[in-house]
């Protein structure tokens, strides 16, 4: 198992970046969460890892702190959720809001993040309910913005990737942008108005 990886950002594209560890580029997948507190490319960074074995392929999926990495392989044990909707509910709430929602039962507000329907998020609550708090928190990155060369369609882009419709990508970053913001900001404020 690979639990950890440090090197060099080579690539920065949601959700996919690339590591160079020694020579040999790690392609990994994380959530928005992550990417907020990435270093710029080229700089060293050290993220926690999860790796999933398919029949048709190896999957390895980063996070920036062991609590986001917990989160994680919690909720890929329920059934209905896998890898990719477990990167789409972290990257539409923080691992804190997250229990929060659970603790208070709010189906409304996780259905709201793309691929999670009313039974997906009862599921969620019911199944989570008793583990909501006992992920344990570990040292992250520390946050590093980066600007991109346009922020704005990278940010569409990567909202795409979670699964968001043009209608609604166009709404939440128009609703957003200002001029100046990063790829990360304009996400981050896109996600949190998708939540409201």
């Amino acid at each position: 198992m690979i639990g950890r990886i440090t090197g060099k950002l080579v690539l920065k594209q949601p959700p996919l970046l690339l590591v160079d560890v020694g020579g040999v580029g790690y392609e990994l997948e994380a959530p928005m969460s992550t990417f907020y507190k990435l270093p710029s490319v080229g700089e060293g960074v050290s993220l926690h890892t999860h790796l999933t074995v398919r029949e048709d392929a190896h999957l390895l999926f980063a996070f920036a702190s062991a609590t986001e990495k917990g989160l994680f392989r919690e909720l890929i044990k329920i059934s209905g959720v896998g890898p990719k909707l477990g990167l789409a509910i972290l990257s539409g709430v923080s691992v804190e809001d997250f229990w929060e929602t659970v603790r208070a039962g709010d189906v409304v507000r996780l259905t709201k993040i793309p691929g999670v329907g009313r039974k997906t998020a009862e599921r969620l609550v019911v199944e989570m309910r008793d583990k909501a708090g006992g992920v344990s928190e570990a040292a992250g990155l520390s946050a590093a913005p980066v600007v991109g060369t346009a922020p704005l369609q990278e940010a569409r882009a990567a909202l795409a990737a979670l699964g968001y419709k043009p209608a609604e990508i166009q709404r939440f970053t128009e609703a957003v942008h200002k001029e100046g913001m990063t790829t990360e900001q304009i996400i981050q404020e896109a996600l949190k108005r998708a939540v409201r």
